[in-house]
């Protein structure tokens, strides 16, 4: 996988639901394009934040921007924003001002709502930058995979990467990789027994696109 010559790269890290490891996944992106990091909504577990976890796992010296929502409540954002009386509002995400390469996570997958009427593509839309889809093998992560893909497509938004994060079964893989947009680009993240900041380094090092 190579970094872009020209310019500035902005990502937006989705999946294609929760707990399939976007987190790691952004970690890596972080190190391999030795880039700054933004989470835009946190929703609980605040003690050990994700933008906590990227400084543990990239490195203390990574320059990660302050989160515009905080929320107590693990859950949806939406639920987790209505606990506090607080409305998410989208006129309020702005890109950090960076020169930089920038990261940016989103929280569970693309449909997830931030209010009643908008979702996390809303904002990816608005951000107006490209995104990476993670899976994770699970009995329907084919389908999720195609549905992200189909409404990505829908939205007009760029999936730049798409990120197999894990073994997959021969199959579910061809089927993935036959039924994404032909420019992008198709990178394995191995399984992590445990994720350090050695075991980060070591796989952006060894970041390789997947032939297709």
């Amino acid at each position: 996988m190579e970094t872009q010559n020209s310019g500035q790269k902005l990502l937006f890290v989705t999946g294609i639901g929760t707990e399939v490891g976007k987190t790691v996944c952004s970690a890596v992106l972080t190190k391999y394009f030795e880039a700054e990091y933004w989470k835009p909504v946190q929703s609980g577990d605040l003690e050990y934040s994700d933008t906590m976890k990227i400084k543990n796992w990239v490195g203390e010296h990574t320059v990660c921007h302050p989160e515009r929502y905080r929320f107590k409540l693990a859950a949806s954002p939406h639920q987790s924003a209505k606990e506090e009386g607080i409305l998410i509002d989208l006129n309020e995400f702005q890109i950090p001002k960076t020169q930089n390469h920038l990261i940016i996570e989103g929280a569970g997958g693309l449909m997830v709502p931030l209010n009643d009427n908008e979702f996390i593509i809303d904002l990816i839309e608005k951000l107006n930058v490209p995104a990476v889809l993670v899976v994770k093998n699970y009995l329907g992560c084919i389908n999720h995979t195609l549905l992200s893909v189909l409404v990505l497509n829908q939205k007009k938004i760029k999936l730049n990467y798409l990120i197999l994060n894990g073994n997959f079964p021969p199959d579910t893989e061809r089927v993935i990789c036959e039924n994404v947009p032909s420019e992008t680009e198709i990178i394995r993240i191995p399984d992590l027994e445990n994720i350090t900041k050695e075991s980060i380094e070591n796989i952006a090092q060894q970041l390789e696109k997947i032939e297709s």
